[in-house]
C-alpha cells in the first residue's frame, strides 16, 4: 500500500490528492482523518499526479494537511458467500443485522461488467409475482429487466415487498404449473429510504418469512449519498454469484433508481462536469446500462438474473430523463396510476402504459395456460375500450350510449374493482388471475370476443358464461312470477 498526506483540495465528497503516480481508476482507497477515523473511498479519475478520490461519507472534520489518503492497489471487491441468504447489509456492504460475520468463500469486483450479448440465452420462464395486472397482462420472465414506474406517495414500496414475499419461478423446466420455490431467491436493494421505510421492510421481510431466501441492502436517507453509487452493484454482485455459482434463481429488486440517478447527479457537479438534461450527467444512459445489463440469463448456466428496478418519476412525468432513459434499456415497464390511488386502489397498475416486451416468451400451454395470450389481448382491448367510453359519457351522458357501448363502460369499472384491486397480502396464481378474466368478459358479447379463439372459449369461458346465464334465466323468471302476483 501506498500513503501519501498531500490532500490539496476537498470539493463535496471528493478529495483531490497531489504526487500520486500510478493510481488505478476504481482503485480502493483509505481516508484517515486527524482523529483516526478510517472512512472508504475509490478513484474517479488520475491524471498527471492527481488523483480525485470520491469518499464513500462526508468530509466533514477532513483537514488537508493531517489526512493521509491510503492507496490499496486494488479495486473495490464484495466477499460473497451462501450465508449472506437472510442477512441485512448497509449501503456499504456491511452486516447490520447483529448477526455473525460473513465468511467470504469469494471477493468479487462490484464493477461487473454487462453480459455479452452472444452469450445471452433467450429468456422462456415466467416468474409469478401473485399481482394479477403483472402476471396475466405484463409477465415477467425469467432472465428479464422490467422496472416499475411510480411517483411520489404511490405504494411502490408495498408492492416491492409483495412481490419479494410472492415470487416464484414456474416454467416449462419444471413441469406445467409446476413450481420451483427452493433454488429462487431475492437480492432486494433499498437506496435514499427512510428509517420508516426501513422498518417496513424488515418487519415485513421478517413477519413472513421472506427474508430466509432474501439479501437485503438499505441505504438510509441519512447515509452518504454517495454511498447509493455502489448500493445496487453491491446487490447485483451477490446476484450474480448465487445466480451462476450456485445456480439459483435471483430476482433483483432495486428501489428507489430515483435517488441513485440524483446522487450520481450531485457526484457529476462535485467533479465539475459540465451537466446535461436537467442537470444529470452527460453519462447517465451509460451508466444506467451498466447497471440494467447485468441482468438476464448466460448459455450454459443454470442461474439467472431478473431484475425489478424501482423509480418514483418526479411530478410524475414519464419524460423525465430517468424513465425515460430507463424505458431505452429495459424491456418494458410497469406504470403506476395516481388516478387509481386516489380510488384506494392497490395496485394502482395503470395496464394501458404497461408493457413487457417479452411477455410472449414465457406465457403458453407449457409455460403458463393455452388461454393466456389470448385472454390478456381481450382484456387490454376491452378495457381500452371502456376507457374511451368514460370520456365519452362526459360529454353525452351515459344515457346516449348503446347497449353494447354500456356493457364495455361497466366492463372498464369491473376491472379496475376485481382485476386491478387486489390485497396486499393476496398472492394469486396465473390460473386463478385468468379465471377472473373470463368471469369479466362473460358480461361482454360472445360477438365482441374477437381476440380469444373459440376453443379456449369452449374450454375455460364457457362456465363463466354459463352461470351468466343461468341467473339470467332465473332473474326474468323472478320477474314474470312478479308481474303474474301484480296482475292477480
Amino acid at each position: 500500500m501506498k500513503e501519501f498526506q498531500t490532500v490539496r483540495e476537498v470539493f463535496g465528497p471528493i478529495v483531490f490528492v497531489e504526487g500520486v503516480e500510478n493510481a488505478a481508476y476504481n482503485e480502493l482507497v483509505q481516508i484517515i482523518f486527524p482523529n483516526g477515523e478510517k472512512r472508504n473511498g475509490q478513484v474517479l479519475e488520475t491524471s498527471k499526479g492527481m488523483a480525485a478520490v470520491q469518499v464513500f461519507g462526508n468530509t466533514t472534520g477532513l483537514d488537508t494537511k493531517l489526512t493521509r489518503v491510503r492507496f490499496s492497489g486494488d479495486i473495490l471487491r464484495m466477499p460473497v458467500s451462501d450465508e449472506m441468504l437472510g442477512r441485512v447489509f448497509n449501503g456499504s456492504g456491511e452486516p447490520i443485522d447483529k448477526g455473525p460475520a460473513i465468511i467470504a468463500e469469494e471477493k468479487l469486483e462490484i464493477t461487473g461488467s454487462s453480459i455479452n450479448p452472444v452469450a445471452r440465452a433467450e429468456p422462456h420462464d415466467f416468474i409469478q409475482t401473485g399481482i394479477s395486472t403483472i402476471d396475466a397482462l405484463n409477465t415477467l420472465v425469467r432472465g428479464q429487466k422490467l422496472p416499475i414506474f411510480s411517483g411520489n406517495g404511490l405504494p411502490h414500496n408495498e408492492m416491492a415487498a409483495q412481490i419479494a414475499r410472492q415470487a416464484t419461478v414456474r416454467g416449462a423446466s419444471h413441469g406445467k404449473g409446476g413450481e420451483d420455490k427452493e433454488d429462487f431467491v431475492v437480492v432486494f436493494a433499498a437506496m435514499g429510504i427512510t428509517f420508516a421505510e426501513a422498518a417496513f421492510f424488515m418487519q415485513d421481510f421478517e413477519k413472513t418469512g421472506a427474508l430466509e431466501r432474501a439479501v437485503l441492502f438499505l441505504n438510509l436517507a441519512n447515509d452518504p449519498s454517495i454511498e447509493r453509487i455502489i448500493t445496487p452493484r453491491l446487490a447485483l454482485t451477490t446476484a450474480e454469484y448465487l445466480a451462476y455459482e450456485r445456480d439459483m434463481q435471483v430476482l433483483v429488486i432495486l428501489t428507489d433508481m430515483t435517488n441513485y440517478a440524483d446522487a450520481l447527479r450531485e457526484l457529476s457537479s462535485a467533479r465539475q462536469e459540465v451537466p446535461g438534461r436537467r442537470g444529470y450527467p452527460g453519462y447517465l444512459y451509460t451508466d444506467l446500462a451498466s447497471i440494467y445489463e447485468r441482468a438476464g440469463s448466460i448459455h450454459g448456466r443454470k442461474g439467472t438474473v431478473t431484475q425489478l428496478p424501482i423509480l418514483s418519476m418526479p411530478d410524475d412525468d414519464i419524460t423525465h430523463p430517468i424513465p425515460d432513459l430507463t424505458g431505452y434499456i429495459t424491456e418494458g415497464q410497469i406504470v403506476l396510476s395516481r388516478e387509481l390511488h386516489r380510488k384506494n386502489q392497490y395496485p394502482p397498475v395503470d395496464v394501458l402504459p404497461s408493457l413487457s416486451r417479452l411477455m410472449n416468451l414465457g406465457i403458453g400451454a407449457a409455460r403458463t395456460r393455452e388461454d393466456h395470450a389470448g385472454v390478456s389481448s381481450q382484456l387490454y382491448a376491452s378495457y381500452a375500450e371502456g376507457r374511451d367510453l368514460r370520456s365519452l359519457v362526459a360529454v353525452v351522458g351515459e344515457e346516449a350510449l348503446s347497449e353494447r357501448d354500456k356493457k364495455f363502460l361497466s366492463f372498464s369499472n369491473a376491472f379496475e374493482s376485481k382485476f386491478v384491486q387486489q390485497g396486499k397480502y393476496e398472492n394469486r396464481t396465473i390460473e386463478q388471475s385468468l379465471d377472473l378474466g373470463w368471469e369479466l368478459l362473460a358480461d361482454i358479447p360472445e360477438g365482441e370476443l374477437k381476440r380469444v379463439k373459440p376453443e379456449h372459449l369452449e374450454a375455460y369461458g364457457r362456465k363463466f358464461r354459463s352461470v351468466e346465464k343461468k341467473e339470467e334465466h332465473g332473474h326474468h323468471k323472478h320477474e314474470e312470477k312478479k308481474a303474474e302476483a301484480a296482475k292477480a
